[in-house]
């Protein structure tokens, strides 16, 4: 009689059976499209705004908007308008935080639009053929 721990040797020496699985993807659900979609936009919105802040920070510490507002002037020849008011923190901020709305709500229906063409294609070509494996 053998030990537990040959049992498991001679079973480790064997070589596994690979079995290959073909599948087709031949529908996509449209409200979980929808949901991935709308995850990815929110993901994106966030580290849009946050970047936002992050570069008006880095500009606004090297003093590129004193050197821009001082260019400006020059060139104008005008000292009425002030650049860094222009561009201040809030501004910027609003500013980012409508395109980060305006970019998930195009995000999330663009997540919609391609599930809705994929199902309508599998009808036509017969959807995507997938390869899977049990390495």
């Amino acid at each position: 009689m053998s030990t537990v721990a040959e049992q498991l040797a001679r079973k480790s020496s064997r070589k596994p059976s690979t079995k290959q699985v073909r599948l087709r993807l031949v529908y996509v659900d449209f409200w979980s499209a929808v949901k991935l979609s709308f995850l990815i936009g929110l993901c994106l919105a966030i580290i849009s705004i946050v970047g936002a802040f992050l570069i008006w920070t880095v500009l606004d510490q090297t003093g590129i908007f004193d050197n821009l507002n001082s260019l400006f002037k020059d060139i104008s020849g005008t000292s009425g308008t002030d650049l860094k008011s222009i561009l201040s923190l809030g501004t910027v901020m609003g500013f980012s935080i409508v395109v980060a709305i305006l970019n998930l709500v195009v995000t999330t229906a663009l997540g919609a639009v391609c599930a809705l063409l994929y199902n309508l294609s599998v009808k036509i070509t017969g959807g995507l053929l997938v390869g899977f494996t049990n390495n």
